[in-house]
């Protein structure tokens, strides 16, 4: 029985690791979420098994649920961290951790139902469902805890073993499953009642099962992937709460990629982008609109209250724009006090509304909050029917808008016009 034990809690470790790795590495073909999934998916099961289900090793008593599903998930968080980074990995442990909060705030309000014994005369057991909860809760805290003390403690061990890399997955998770079992225990035995043993059981075999999981990694990277690849150098203050490269990276294109006063994207990022994203539109048969703003008589503006009230209307019509922008939608400053709004996904006539919608908007804005009243003049012009060519759509916009100008300003000029 022992050794029959024992060769199951292996072969459930190779399943668990085989496919955990294999979603892992297939990440980019088929999304990082079916990995989190499969992750999170196994949470409650984990937690079943580790308040009830106890088998007899060579090492003592021990449950499945929380040396091999429990060991296997916060070593694969450490692996999502090594192969992607902080801001991915933080995405399941705080799912899981708002998800299991939820369960029980929900079970507090099933509990007040009046059941009935519909099913074979069966009765839910809520006392268990309450339990169960509880624990869920209380593990998945813990596993919060882990899931940060593993990678700020990777981190730190790259000082000493830096290029040994399973060396350093061992060693943390031997470290941190140590302080969960001592933790789990408390809130079980609490609960449940269970003897000493089961921590003493349940140490060894979460030792044993880095162990085990280490060695699957060794025989991975030998076989399916190359170690150098894995191997990072993040500083050990990046680890986990300030923003991670990524971020920064992203956050830099952001601040590159826009006009520095009005925060719309700039000239050159127009240049860039707007031809993807009308070639995108006509490949899949959907309208792309033009919108062509220019603010009204803007030099006079600057002549009467200078350059700095200037700045300042163009930064508060910018602001206007963008908080009326559709997710289909790219603001850029085009130039002086022109605007350009292209409109994925949106016809002729629905553009045409909404440059009214904007027009009458800056108007009745501008007379309570600005200096003076400020109007604009729009263009609009629509893929395909005024062109398949970002010049032929700016060009037709642009001589729309001149026609509006020449017709009195503060109005729109479309297609329909």
């Amino acid at each position: 029985m022992v050794l029959a034990n024992t060769l199951l809690l292996v072969a459930q470790a190779t399943v668990y690791f085989t496919v955990m790795m294999a979603l892992l590495h297939a990440r980019r073909v088929i999304g990082i979420g079916v990995f989190m999934c499969a992750l999170g998916v196994m949470h409650f099961l984990e937690t079943y098994l580790a308040s009830v289900y106890y088998v007899m090793t060579p090492v003592g008593i021990l449950s499945p649920g929380s040396t091999v599903l429990f060991s296997g998930k916060l070593l694969m968080i450490l692996l999502l961290y090594i192969r992607e980074d902080a801001l991915v990995a933080r995405q399941p442990i705080y799912g899981l951790l708002i998800g299991n909060f939820l369960i029980v705030a929900l079970v507090m309000l099933l509990r007040n139902h009046d059941t009935i014994g519909a099913v074979g005369g069966r009765v839910p057991d809520i006392g268990f469902v309450d339990e169960m909860g509880w624990l869920m809760v209380w593990g998945t805290s813990l596993l919060f805890i882990d899931s940060i003390a593993i990678i700020l403690l990777y981190e730190r061990l790259g000082k000493w073993f830096g290029r040994h890399l399973c060396l350093r997955f061992l060693i943390c998770g031997a470290i941190v499953l140590t302080f969960d079992q001592a933790g789990f225990y408390l809130a079980l035995r609490y609960v449940t009642q269970v003897p000493i043993d089961v921590f003493f059981g349940g140490w060894a075999a979460k030792m044993a099962a880095a162990l085990v999981y280490t060695l699957f990694f060794m025989i991975y990277l030998k076989f399916f992937d190359d170690e150098n690849s894995w191997l990072t150098n993040r500083s050990f203050k990046d680890a986990f709460q300030v923003l991670t490269y990524r971020e920064r990276y992203e956050d830099l294109l952001q601040v590159v990629n826009k006009d520095h006063l009005t925060g719309a994207f700039h000239r050159r990022h127009y240049d860039t982008t707007a031809p993807d994203v009308l070639k995108s539109g006509l490949e899949r048969n959907s309208p792309v609109s033009f919108l062509v703003i220019d603010i009204d008589f803007f030099k006079a503006v600057n002549d009467r209250l200078g350059h700095q009230a200037g700045d300042e209307v163009l930064k508060t019509i910018a602001r206007l724009l963008q908080e009326n922008l559709r997710s289909d939608d790219h603001l850029y400053r085009y130039g002086g006090e022109e605007f350009v709004l292209i409109c994925d996904r949106l016809g002729s006539e629905a553009a045409c509304s909404l440059a009214e919608r904007i027009r009458k908007l800056v108007e009745r804005f501008s007379v309570i909050y600005l200096p003076e009243k400020v109007t604009v003049s729009i263009g609009v012009a629509s893929a395909p029917e005024d062109g398949r060519t970002i010049k032929a759509l700016f060009e037709k916009a642009d001589s729309r808008l001149y026609q509006a100008k020449s017709s009195g300003r503060n109005r729109v000029v479309g297609p329909a016009a």
